[in-house]
C-alpha cells in the first residue's frame, strides 16, 4: 500500500527554511513555557499522597474543598478524575508524616459530601520522589547518548549529530506541550518519552540509511537532490507506520481513562512531532553540518579498498603464500 507515488521525488529541501523556522518558533515557545510555567510533576517525582474518591452522584468538588478547610488536608488540590462522579485529592505528606490512617480520616471528613467510596490511596515519600526524578533524567540522557554513539558508528558523525538534534527537538516540543496542557509528569510519562525517542530514531535511521544507499548507488553530487530522493522513497512507509501507531494511541487517549492519559498524551504528541522532524528537520541539518558527497564517497571507496586488501592478505596467509 502506498500513500505517495514512489516514482515521484518531492522537493523537501527547497522548503527547509520555513519548516526549520516553524521548528525554531515551537522550540522557543516550549522553552518559554518550561521556564515560566514549568512541568506539573506527579507524586512519583515530588512525593505526596493522592486519594481517589468515587461518588454515587456527581462529585461536589466545592463542598469537598470546603470540608477539607481547617483540617491537616486544607492545602489539598481537588480535581475531577475521568468523570464527574470521581475526584482525586492530592496533598503533600505520606505515611511517614501522617500519624492517623488517611483512609479513616477521609471517611470521617468527607461524610457531609454524600455517598462515596475511597478507591485508592497512593503515597510516595519526598526522598523516593527525588530519586525517581533523578533516575528518570538519567535514563533519558543515557538513551540519547547511546543513540549518538550507535549512529556515529553505523553512519557518519554528521548523521549522528543531526539525529540527536532531531531527538532534542522532539523532546523539547513534547515537554512544551505537556507543560501547556498541564499533564502530570510521572514515571509513565518518562516511559512514553523513551518510547518516543526509540520510535523517532527508528524513522530517522531509515531515512539516513536510504541516503547512504543513494550515495553508494548513484553518482549524483547535488546533496539536496539526494535527500529529496531518499526521503521521497521512504515517505509512504514513514506515514503509514505513524498513522497505524497513532490509531492505537488515539484510542488509548480517548478511551483509556485518566490512569494512562499522561502516557497516551506524550506518545500522541511525540509520534506526530517525531515523524515531522525525521522528514523536515534531520536531513537539512546533515547538510548544514558540512556534509560533502565527494569526501564521503572517497572515504567509502578507501574503506572498500582496505577491506579488499585485508581479504586478499588473509587469503594469501591461509594458502601459505605469506
Amino acid at each position: 500500500m502506498e500513500i505517495f507515488n514512489n516514482s515521484k521525488t518531492y522537493d523537501f529541501m527547497s522548503k527547509k527554511v520555513p519548516f526549520l523556522a516553524i521548528s525554531g518558533i515551537l522550540i522557543i515557545a516550549s522553552i518559554f513555557l518550561l521556564l515560566t510555567r514549568g512541568l506539573n510533576y506527579g507524586i512519583d517525582f515530588v512525593g505526596g499522597t493522592i486519594v481517589q474518591v468515587k461518588y454515587e452522584q456527581t462529585a461536589p468538588v466545592d463542598k469537598i474543598r470546603e470540608v477539607l478547610e481547617g483540617t491537616r488536608y486544607s492545602s489539598s488540590t481537588v480535581t475531577e478524575f475521568g468523570g464527574p462522579s470521581e475526584v482525586t485529592i492530592r496533598f503533600t505528606g505520606s505515611s511517614s508524616d501522617v500519624t492517623n490512617d488517611i483512609s479513616d480520616d477521609m471517611n470521617k471528613i468527607l461524610v457531609p459530601t454524600g455517598n462515596f467510596e475511597i478507591r485508592k490511596i497512593d503515597m510516595v515519600g519526598a526522598k523516593v520522589g527525588a530519586e525517581l526524578r533523578e533516575k528518570g533524567i538519567m535514563a533519558l540522557s543515557m538513551a540519547l547518548l547511546s543513540m549518538l554513539i550507535y549512529i556515529a558508528i553505523r553512519f557518519e558523525w554528521r548523521f549522528a549529530v543531526a539525529s540527536i538534534i532531531g531527538l532534542i527537538h522532539d523532546v523539547i516540543i513534547t515537554l512544551g506541550l505537556i507543560s501547556l496542557f498541564k499533564v502530570d509528569v510521572n514515571l509513565d510519562m518518562i516511559a512514553a518519552i523513551l518510547t518516543v525517542v526509540g520510535y523517532t530514531i527508528n524513522d530517522t535511521i531509515i531515512v539516513n540509511d536510504r541516503i547512504r544507499e543513494t550515495l553508494q548507488t548513484t553518482k549524483e553530487k547535488n546533496f539536496d537532490l539526494l535527500i529529496n530522493d531518499s526521503v521521497s522513497r521512504t515517505l509512504s512507509r514513514t506515514i503509514l507506520t505513524s498513522l497505524t501507531t497513532l490509531f492505537v494511541v488515539t484510542t488509548m487517549l480517548i478511551f483509556g481513562g485518566e490512569i494512562i492519559y499522561a502516557f497516551s498524551f506524550a506518545l500522541f504528541v511525540g509520534i506526530i512531532i517525531g515523524t515531522y522532524s525525521s522528514i523536515f528537520v534531520v536531513s537539512p541539518f546533515i547538510k548544514f553540518l558540512g556534509f560533502n558527497t565527494d569526501n564521503y564517497r572517497s572515504k567509502e571507496a578507501q574503506k572498500d579498498a582496505n577491506k579488499k586488501e585485508k581479504e586478499k592478505l588473509r587469503a594469501m596467509y591461509e594458502q601459505g603464500r605469506v
